[in-house]
């Protein structure tokens, strides 16, 4: 699969593409790939460093992120949230009728962060809750603090 690694302020990121689209975000350098990146994958990379340079709000690629189809939903009512702004679990959950705890999962299970900014949902009580990426709730911390996020 095509995959490009840039360093960022949190670590490595390797972006991910298949089928025309970015599929995945991890943290850390994967074995190189056969395959070359492309201008999709170096368009994501300078986005992603755009980003992190405090140039870029909003990103503009297509993303086409593997999980069941309430993931899915959960995952584009993140994409939302507005830089800088948060929601919480129970808000989100409220808008997709459910529960806080499965917008947690879903967000627990989001393959594209960062470009899909699960960073930007608390807890009730204004609590950061928990994140999946590189040093957990310091990553997140990190992350709204990049964005001017009050909470």
């Amino acid at each position: 699969m095509p995959q490009i690694t840039t360093n960022s302020p949190i670590g490595p990121l390797t972006l991910f593409a298949e089928d025309d689209a970015i599929v995945a975000v991890e943290w850390g350098w994967p074995p190189d790939s056969e395959d070359p990146p492309g201008p999709l994958l170096e368009e994501a990379r300078d986005q992603v460093e755009a980003y992190f340079a405090g140039r870029l709000r909003r990103f503009s690629l297509p993303l086409a992120p593997h999980g069941t189809a309430f993931q899915r939903k959960v995952w584009q009512q993140l994409q939302q949230i507005d830089f800088g702004a948060t929601r919480t679990y129970g808000d989100l959950a409220s808008d997709l009728k459910t529960s806080p705890r499965a917008v947690g999962g879903a967000c627990g299970r989001n393959p594209l962060p960062i470009l899909i900014p699960c960073h930007r949902v608390l807890g009730g009580n204004g609590s950061l809750g928990g994140y999946s990426g590189l040093d957990g709730i310091d990553t997140k911390r990190f992350l709204l603090r990049l964005e001017g996020a009050s909470r």
